[in-house]
C-alpha cells in the first residue's frame, strides 16, 4: 500500500491525527522534498514527532525513477509525504496513475493547502480563482512569459490569479522580486496590474498579508519563506473590506 500523506503548510503538528497514524504504523517514510517544504520545522524534528526514519526524495526519484519505491508498496506499506495537500500537484496525481499501473494499491489522507489557505488569509473568495500559475527564477536571459498570459486571461475574464513563487535548494523567491519581475513581464505588454496580495509563512503563528500596488509591497518586510502571490480581479465589496481590514489595503 502507498498512502500519499499531506503534512499541511508550516511545521510537524499540522499533520492530521489520521496522517500521524498512517505514517506510524508504516514499513518506510518518503518526503518529496521539491515542490514544495515545511519552513517551520526540521527532518529531525519530523522524525522525532512521527518516530519514523523518513528518507528524502529529489525530483528525479518521482519524476523520473519512482520504481523502487513504488515496488516497496507492493508487499509492504509505504508513506509518501508531501508539504501541503499531495494531490494538488500535478506529480502526485501522475506518480499514483503509475501506482496503480504497477499493482500498488494506494490511498490518500489530505493535508491543509496553501490554495485554501490563501483564501482564509486575504479574503479573496476561492470560487473566483482562474488558472495558477508559477514564476521561476530567470536564467540568464531566459524568462518564461506563461505567468503574465495566464494573469492577462484571468484578468480579462474577472479572476484572480494565484502565482506560485520558485523554490530552490539554496534560496526562495520573495513578494517583491516576484513583483518586480511580473511588472516587466506586463510592461512589454502593455498591461496594467492595480493591485497585488502578497502572503508569506501560511499556517504559521505569524503569517504575513499585504495589498497594495507594486510600489506599496516593495516596502513591505515580508520576513522569511515560504512566500505566495496574488494578482486580484475586480474585488467583491466583501473581498475589499476583508483586505483592508486584514491586509493594510
Amino acid at each position: 500500500m502507498l498512502t500519499f500523506i499531506g503534512l499541511g503548510l508550516f511545521d510537524e503538528h499540522d499533520v492530521s491525527v489520521k496522517g500521524l497514524e498512517q505514517i506510524r504504523r508504516a514499513d518506510y517514510v518518503f518526503l518529496e522534498s521539491y515542490t514544495s517544504v515545511l519552513t517551520g520545522t526540521t527532518l529531525e524534528r519530523m522524525e522525532d514527532l512521527f518516530g519514523k526514519k523518513i528518507q528524502t526524495l529529489a525530483r528525479d526519484d518521482v519524476e523520473g525513477h519512482p520504481e523502487d519505491f513504488l515496488r516497496l508498496a507492493l508487499d509492504t506499506d509505504v508513506a509518501f509525504l508531501t508539504a501541503g495537500d499531495p494531490m494538488v500537484s500535478t506529480t502526485h496525481i501522475d506518480l499514483r496513475i503509475r501506482a496503480e499501473r504497477m499493482g500498488v494499491r494506494t490511498s490518500i489522507v489530505h493535508g491543509a493547502s496553501i490554495v485554501s489557505a490563501v483564501c482564509g488569509l486575504t479574503g479573496l473568495q476561492n470560487y473566483r480563482f482562474g488558472k495558477s500559475c508559477s514564476l521561476p527564477f530567470p536564467y540568464g536571459k531566459w524568462a518564461p512569459k506563461t505567468p503574465i498570459e495566464v494573469i492577462e486571461q484571468n484578468m480579462a475574464e474577472n479572476l484572480h490569479t494565484l502565482v506560485y513563487l520558485d523554490i530552490q535548494p539554496e534560496r526562495y523567491m520573495r513578494v517583491p522580486e516576484a513583483v518586480v519581475l511580473l511588472e516587466e513581464m506586463a510592461a512589454e505588454r502593455g498591461l496594467s496590474i492595480p493591485l497585488y496580495v502578497g502572503v508569506a509563512r501560511a499556517g504559521s503563528p505569524a503569517p504575513v498579508v499585504a495589498a497594495g500596488n507594486a510600489a506599496d509591497l516593495a516596502g513591505v518586510d515580508f520576513g522569511g519563506p515560504l512566500h505566495i502571490l496574488v494578482v486580484p480581479a475586480a474585488l467583491h465589496l466583501m473581498e475589499q473590506e476583508y483586505l483592508k481590514t486584514f491586509a493594510g489595503l
